[in-house]
This record gives structure tokens, sequence and C-alpha cells, in this order.
């Protein structure tokens, strides 16, 4: 037996032994013991599990790399830093000290997806009704920046505060890692995805010297995203605005600025004032197998509107004034019955606008989703 395997086999051994240490724990506790002495069973039992359960997942992530600031990478990389942006060379060194790699980072990124959700699967826990009375309630709260956002930017005050329901919980779970640990992991130990990672690496880097914070202090997403609207480091620089006018962009704690923020980056990936995200329609029976073929992932290419009238893809109820440009058709599954229980929309511009902030149809149809259900709890 090699020696991985002789310490597979005594990590399975502890945890085998620590599960017998719990069960002996809890008959000694029956439901009717005092609740202090029962959770007192519990967490020793929980200390005992810790060490084998951590020993196991060592086991599956791997050795850790070497630390950060002596390896050669990533020293090319401080040079670079130096060099192009002017950075102190100690400095960057002791942060790359402290810096962690994360397995947990690595493991989610390559997190297996057996098939891709559904419509009916991926909707109902982003639009419950507790998000949408939080969003009504985020949008009273803070409804002065929110209507300056909308004159200024022309994004409407629900899609913005939808954004900031779908990704944050409206500023609730704004992320747990040290972002410069989840960004150093991804870009010199996530090899298919490197050369991204470190582009925004650079740029978080930029980021915490204009705000004068250091980079070990900043918490966001495993993936790097930051802030209440989870703007990854490139993305906070090129279009987070200083809407309460402070003097700096704060994405973290002045609400001014995520809104204005948001609606910056809207408005900069040509957002279309007045005009709508989806439209309902219907497909004729006798084109129908003809325009499903079109659809790719749920989703077809954008043609103009005559073209699907001509394919007998119909609109229902369009509004006055709609932009002639072209269209997509997008579909939602409704149920489990397929296309059979599905619904069909026309995509207008602003529907793919919300797509530059996340590329998935399904995040930009429940965008949608929530903000009409946040703007009808408004009105009652």
């Amino acid at each position: 037996m090699v020696p991985q395997q002789r310490s597979r086999h005594r990590d399975v051994r502890a945890f085998v032994g620590t599960r017998r240490a719990m069960i002996t724990f809890a008959r000694r506790a029956p439901d009717s013991a005092p609740v202090l002495p029962r959770l007192r069973s519990l967490a020793f039992a929980a200390a005992l599990l810790a060490p084998a359960l951590g020993a196991i997942g060592e086991a599956r992530a791997g050795p850790a790399p070497a630390a950060y600031a002596a390896r050669s990478d990533v020293r090319a990389f401080i040079e670079q830093m130096v060099e192009e942006q002017g950075f102190d060379r100690r400095a960057l060194r002791r942060a790359f000290a402290q810096v962690r790699y994360q397995p947990q980072v690595v493991a989610a990124m390559e997190r297996p997806l057996l098939a891709p959700p559904k419509w009916y699967e991926y909707a109902p826990p982003l639009v419950t009704p507790a998000r949408v009375d939080a969003g009504a309630a985020y949008w009273a709260l803070h409804a002065d920046a929110l209507a300056r956002a909308e004159e200024r930017y022309g994004v409407p005050a629900e899609i913005i505060v939808a954004i900031l329901g779908v990704e944050t919980y409206y500023g609730r779970n704004t992320g747990k890692y040290r972002v410069l640990d989840a960004l150093s992991t991804l870009a010199f130990d996530y090899p298919r995805r490197s050369a991204f990672f470190r582009g925004e690496l650079k740029q978080f880097l930029l980021l915490a010297r204009e705000l004068g914070i250091s980079p070990l202090a900043a918490r966001g997403s495993f993936a790097g995203a930051l802030g209440v609207p989870q703007f990854m480091p490139g993305s906070y620089r090129s279009y987070a605005v200083d809407f309460d006018g402070n003097g700096h962009a704060d994405l973290w704690t002045s609400t001014a600025d995520v809104v204005g923020s948001v609606a910056n980056y809207l408005a900069r990936h040509d957002w279309q004032p007045g005009q709508p995200v989806l439209i309902a329609a219907g497909i004729s029976d006798a084109t129908r197998d003809q325009v499903l073929r079109r659809l790719d992932g749920g989703l077809s290419e954008r043609r103009a509107r005559d073209a699907w009238a001509a394919d007998g893809v119909t609109m229902t109820d369009a509004p006055d004034g709609l932009a002639p440009d072209p269209v997509g058709l997008l579909l939602l599954e409704d149920n489990a019955g397929g296309v059979e229980g599905a619904s069909f929309w026309i995509a207008c511009n602003n529907f793919y606008v919300l797509t530059r902030y996340n590329r998935s149809r399904l995040y930009a149809a429940a965008v949608w989703e929530l903000a009409k259900a946040i703007k009808a709890a408004r009105a009652r």
C-alpha cells in the first residue's frame, strides 16, 4: 500500500471512530435530557470529528502550493507590477507572504454541473415573497438615490434593486473570502482561467491602491467579486461611480454609490430607457419545429422583427414606440414538460444588456421577474 493510501485509510478509521463517539454521546443524552448538556456533548463530538474531516479534506484537495511570496511565478508578477504600475516591491512581497491558497475556491470553480437548471428550478429561490418584500423595503429606504440614478442613467429603479437582490440579497451576502486569497489562488493555481484572473488580480491591486485600503482587507466572493453589486475588480475600476460625492466609489457601505454604479454599468452597456426587457410571444403550429431549431440553450440569435413574423412568431401586447432593433426569442421552461410546458418571449435589447452583467439567460430573466414583483409590491 502506497503512503497516500495508508493515509486515507487512517483518515477513514478516524472518521469511523469519531462517528461512533457521536453515536455514544447521542445515546447518553436522550431527548428528555436538558438542552445544555446535549449541546455540550454534540460540541465535544464535533471537536473530535473536526481533525478527521480536515485530514480527509486535505487528502482530497492535495498538498497546498508553496507560499506565494516564494514562488517564481508570483515574483515575476510582482516585478511586472513594480515596473509597469510603480508598486513598492517589498510591500507587495509582504502582502503575498500573507496570501493563503484556498482549495474551496478551486473546488467551487470546478464543481460539476450535471445538467443546466431549468427556469422552473432556477427562478423560485430568487423570486420569493421574502426577497420581493425586502426589495420593496430597500426601494422605500433608498428612494432618493434610486430616483436620481434612474433620472441620470435611464435605468428603472426596480431593475437596479432586483440586481442587488439576486446578487447579494441587498447586501446581506457579499462574500466571505479575502479577495487577495481568492484571486491569487485562481491566478496562479487554476490554469484553465489563470490569464483572466491574473488580469483581475492586477486590477484589484490597482483598485486597493486607489481606494487607500490594504489589499488584505477586502472580502468578496470565491471568484473575487466585490461589494453589494458584486463587481469584479476590472468592472469596479471601469464602471463604479462616486454617486454620494465624497470623492471615491464605495461599493460596500455607500448605498448611493452602489445604486449609481449598477445604473452606470447598465447604461454603459447600452441600456435603452423606456424600452421593454421581454415581451410575451406566440408561435404558429405550422412553423413551431422550424423556430425551435433556432434556439440554442433556450435563446436564439437576434433577428429583425419582420423575420420572426415571417416565421410565425407573434408578439403579445407589444408596447408603442418599440425600438426597431433586432430581437431574440427566449424559451423559459415553466414545468418539467420541456418545450411543451414552456413560455416564449421576445428578448429585446435590454434583456441582452442584463446578460452583460451575467451571461445566463436564466439570470437575466430572474432579474426581470424579480423587478416586476418588487415594483408591484412597491405599488401596494
